[in-house]
């Protein structure tokens, strides 16, 4: 049976866009639906995880409908690590991130298990996660049918060396930002992180979305564009990086 937003716990962000914020690491996904083709953005932090939100947008979907495409706005864990549920979902990641799926396997586990998932399930999760077929450089257009399309961009590093963000036209747009925006908590900034360039990423991000779009975090609640300026101005003043 066909479900609403509502029904399965989603937040509804414009009528076919929604999110969900996960529990454990409050981890945003994001579904963009059309007539001929679903994205799913984000893939949980565990196989269970990625699973049950395929179920979710099966039956958001209707009968005979799936996702037919993933975007990974970074590699971390808590966005990764459920994302070979989706099989036979093109999947779509930053330019030069692909390599991490396959080598750095054994670090994303070892953070997995020290921010406390279930070393068992971190570990069936590493073995299970394939390197992502596309590649986004600049940008990429995807049409999911019915005038409803999506735009991936590599915004350049900032909280990690390899961020992609997904943006969604209208009126107003709806901007997927990853962890380069969070409202939950302080920006993190791990040792895959690029201080120095943070900023100028959410200056593009900013230009992508305009002043009147919805900005969805990585971590939190749905902001503005003027929360996202703040939080760059912040950035810039924590790292030391001039305006």
């Amino acid at each position: 049976m066909r479900l609403t937003w509502e029904e399965l716990g989603w937040e509804r962000v414009a009528p076919r866009i929604g999110r969900r914020r996960l529990p454990d690491w409050d981890c945003t996904v994001g579904l963009v639906v059309g007539e001929d083709a679903a994205l799913m953005i984000e893939a949980g932090s565990r196989l269970a995880e990625g699973a049950a939100l395929r179920v979710d947008a099966e039956r958001l979907l209707g009968p005979g409908r799936h996702v037919t495409h993933l975007a990974l706005t970074h590699p971390h864990f808590d966005h990764v690590f459920g994302a070979a549920a989706f099989e036979g979902a093109e999947t779509f990641v930053a330019d030069g991130s692909s390599g991490v799926y396959e080598r750095g396997r054994e670090e994303l586990r070892a953070d997995a298990v020290r921010n406390g998932l279930d070393p068992r399930a971190a570990q069936e999760a590493a073995d299970a996660l394939v390197r992502p077929r596309h590649e986004v450089r600049g940008a990429r257009d995807l049409e999911l049918g019915g005038g409803v399309g999506v735009r991936l961009v590599r915004t350049g590093e900032g909280h990690t060396a390899h961020d992609l963000v997904v943006v969604v036209p209208g009126d107003p747009a709806v901007v997927f930002c990853g962890d380069l925006v969070e409202e939950s908590g302080e920006p993190q900034a791990g040792p895959d992180a690029v201080p120095s360039r943070w900023p100028g990423a959410l200056d593009r991000l900013l230009a992508l979305g305009g002043d009147d779009a919805v900005y969805v975090p990585g971590h939190g609640a749905l902001v503005d564009a003027a929360f996202v300026r703040s939080q760059r101005d912040a950035l810039a003043a924590r790292f030391g990086v001039s305006r």
